[in-house]
């Protein structure tokens, strides 16, 4: 019996990042929507329900400090959990992505044990 693939939006302004991080968690096992925008990730959430976001948090316009807010806002968004991907290493930045209503926390460059291990665990507790 092969196990249930998640199902992951994955939002990064960056279309390099996009496409290896994509086909990283493909190779993984994973199912994977992807977009440059943080106005399109709200929509793709809304419309197609993913089991967990990867949130790039420097995107333009529509920042993804800002997406995670309006999505955790929304009954229909609000439970479906959200790793921040950042370059920015600070404490405080870890702090600030948690307040925003990240679930975890990931500083580019991405180490995918790290990453992988954190999606696991959120998607684990999504469950019960």
């Amino acid at each position: 019996m092969s196990k249930e693939r998640a199902f992951i939006l994955l939002v990064d302004d960056d279309e390099l990042n996009l496409d290896l991080l994509s086909r990283k968690l493909q190779r993984n096992g994973y199912d994977t929507i992807t977009t440059t925008d943080g106005m399109e990730a709200i929509s793709l959430a809304v419309s197609t329900n993913p089991d967990l976001i990867l949130m790039d948090m420097n995107l333009p316009e529509l920042d993804g400090w800002e997406a995670t807010r309006l999505l955790k806002a929304d009954n229909s968004t609000k439970n479906i959990p959200v790793i921040s991907l950042t370059a920015d290493a600070m404490p405080e930045d870890r702090a600030k992505a948690l307040a925003a209503g990240c679930d975890e926390y990931e500083t580019k460059p991405i180490v995918f044990e790290n990453l992988f291990s954190k999606m696991e665990m959120l998607l684990r507790k999504k469950k019960k």
